[in-house]
């Protein structure tokens, strides 16, 4: 038994899932709200029997892995590491190798936790950490509590002597980025700093971020734990442990720039803040928060360094579906801390009165230069369709053009043409993708994109195959539709099965690795059709609908993939191409 297969056996699905839902017995299975959206009718479905869950609010389901991933915004390997721990079973008894790695990495998770403890007390025994956290920065015990924040004292070897104690190695403690060797030996990297830790979604804490309490000019204000094996910059999202299920609530997330912005936010109750922890906003960034929403509203500075980092983050979120808006602060304040001190509520208004990303760039290409001049045009423009070129969707692509069209007092056709005519990369120093999607804090590389973990919009086939898997009189439907119809692998694998199969019974066992995916859709069945309302002629009548939907779905698709070549072969004048593509795209309309 491999350390999957041993986690799913020690752990029963409705214990796992009841920490986070609560669950009421219905039958056979048992039944709870949605943890995905907000909702008075429970649609949320676990079977005990199966081992599996349904959601069919978002059509989402799978088995206790696939849950924790979505619930926690993990991946499977973290999934499987969070549920081990739960079940007891140590993964490196299953690793090849000696698993020293995994072993290094609890000792440092340990010494880290230990770190934190530490700091924690020593806050509690400073009246001048107190005096700065409580009455300088206006931080409430809660919040203090909530994100763990501690005091570093101004100690040479305080936390160092401490850890060696507890039995650390030196090299443990520098690999940790805890300590560091100077002149006089091995001592504490932090000192005389308050203490926020960084911690991950499950809220294990990686390292820390150290902010200076005094004036002292010759070191830096703020200082943050170098790279670790547990703790990396460009991936790591400040405050997601308590923002997650605000994020999720609202269905939207604010990024901000300072650690600091975040508690302060959180204190007044305005959770689904977190930060990019003193670094340029990744595409590791994006897709982590992209697992529990797709709309993100930046909260940057204003000034050209802010401009510059929206007009960065606009491919990347394009990249990863990531739908990007601007939260602009009114008045004189620098950031969401000071504009929470003098108002939660405009606070609170400027988040709800988010700028579309693309739009709020062009409004500040306008105030740099000047829209009415023939010179200000050129330069706006050029950068304007720079930023524009990185947008896919030619419907999105035509609002943005009759936007910038309408700030220069200009028609779109211009635009259109200089659009199409431009070759990437003629601009005037505005941001430009390279190849792959940069990194941005390592601007000479290329990452691969995760995309993130979005809502299953094809909910018809998988109620079509589920009718067909578990009725074998409707699958004379199965005629009405193609195995191309069908927006997955495994959907279209289980086409093919049932096509096989005639009238034969269907079992889960026939998908091989899709198992999972069988079962989903047999439970689904279960739950919609086991009703006496239902016979043979209107379980049929149901699959000739649903093949009649999935069909309209896949000519919709077809006209968005031809209205895109479309304007392509605009851009590079193709014009025998655009006709051909014109008439297939008049044909299908018709035929709708």
């Amino acid at each position: 038994m491999d350390a999957k297969e041993e986690v799913r056996a020690r752990l029963n699905i409705v214990d796992v899932i009841g920490e986070y839902v609560r669950l009421q017995r219905a039958g056979r299975s048992y039944r709870g709200l949605s943890p995905f959206t907000t909702e008075k009718t429970p649609s949320f479905f676990v079977s005990p029997d199966k081992q599996i869950w349904h959601c069919f609010s978002t059509n989402k389901g799978g088995d206790i892995f696939t849950f924790v991933m979505e619930v926690e915004g993990l991946d499977f390997k973290e999934s499987l590491a969070m549920l081990a721990r739960k079940a007891g079973v140590e993964l490196s008894d299953y690793q090849k190798g000696d698993g020293m790695a995994a072993k290094r990495r609890e000792r440092m998770y340990g010494l880290i936790s230990l770190a934190s403890r530490y700091f924690q007390q020593a806050m509690i025994q400073s009246k001048t950490a107190q005096q700065y956290i409580f009455q300088q920065r206006q931080l409430n015990k809660q919040a203090v509590q909530e994100f763990a924040i501690g005091y570093a004292p101004d100690s040479q070897t305080g936390l160092t002597k401490l850890l060696l104690e507890r039995g650390y190695s030196a090299d443990e403690l520098i690999d940790a980025g805890l300590s560091a060797r100077r002149r006089s030996g091995l001592g504490d990297l932090f000192r005389a700093r308050m203490m926020v830790p960084l911690r991950d979604p499950q809220g294990r804490t990686l390292g820390f971020t150290g902010r200076l309490i005094d004036n002292d000019v010759k070191a830096p204000k703020y200082l943050n734990t170098p790279a670790t094996i547990l703790y990396d910059k460009s991936r790591h999202v400040f405050g997601l442990e308590l923002a997650k299920e605000a994020i999720r609530q609202h269905d939207y997330a604010v990024v901000v720039e300072g650690n600091l912005d975040v508690v302060t936010s959180h204190q007044v109750g305005v959770k689904q803040v977190v930060a990019t922890a003193g670094t340029a906003l990744t595409e590791y960034h994006l897709t982590t928060i992209a697992r529990f929403t797709p709309h993100i509203r930046l909260c940057f500075d204003g000034d050209k360094a802010g401009v510059a980092a929206t007009e960065r983050a606009i491919p990347i979120a394009y990249k990863t579906g990531v739908n990007l808006s601007v939260v602009v602060l009114p008045g004189s304040a620098k950031d969401p801390d000071e504009l929470i001190r003098q108002s939660v509520d405009a606070w609170q208004q400027a988040i709800a009165t988010a700028r579309d990303a693309v739009e709020w760039v062009i409004d500040e290409y306008c105030t740099r230069s000047d829209p009415k001049s023939a010179e200000g045009k050129a330069t706006i423009s050029s950068q304007a369709l720079t930023l524009i070129r990185q947008v896919e969707d030619p419907v999105q692509v035509q609002h943005y053009i009759d936007y910038l069209a309408k700030r220069l007092s200009i028609p779109s056709a211009p635009l259109m043409t200089k659009l199409a005519t431009t070759k990437p990369g003629q601009n005037d120093g505005t941001y430009v993708e390279q190849r792959g999607t940069p990194d941005i804090t390592h601007p000479t590389r290329t990452i691969t994109a995760v995309k993130p973990v979005a809502r299953d919009n094809n909910g018809n086939e998988d109620v079509f195959l589920a009718l067909n898997a578990a009725y074998p009189d409707t699958r004379r439907s199965l005629e009405l539709v193609k195995k191309e119809s069908f927006h997955s692998e495994q959907r279209q694998q289980l086409f093919t099965v049932l096509t096989q199969l005639g009238d034969k019974p269907f079992t889960p066992e026939m998908l091989q690795e899709n198992e999972t995916y069988g079962k989903i859709v047999l439970f689904k069945a279960e739950q919609r059709y086991s009703g006496s309302s239902w016979n043979t002629d209107s379980l049929y009548d149901e699959a000739v609908t649903l093949a009649s939907l999935m069909m309209n779905q896949t000519t919709k698709s077809k006209l968005k993939t031809i209205s895109e070549a479309m304007q392509q072969a605009y851009e590079i004048g193709d014009e025998s191409r655009l006709a051909e593509l014109t008439r297939e795209y008049q044909m299908l309309m018709r035929a709708k």
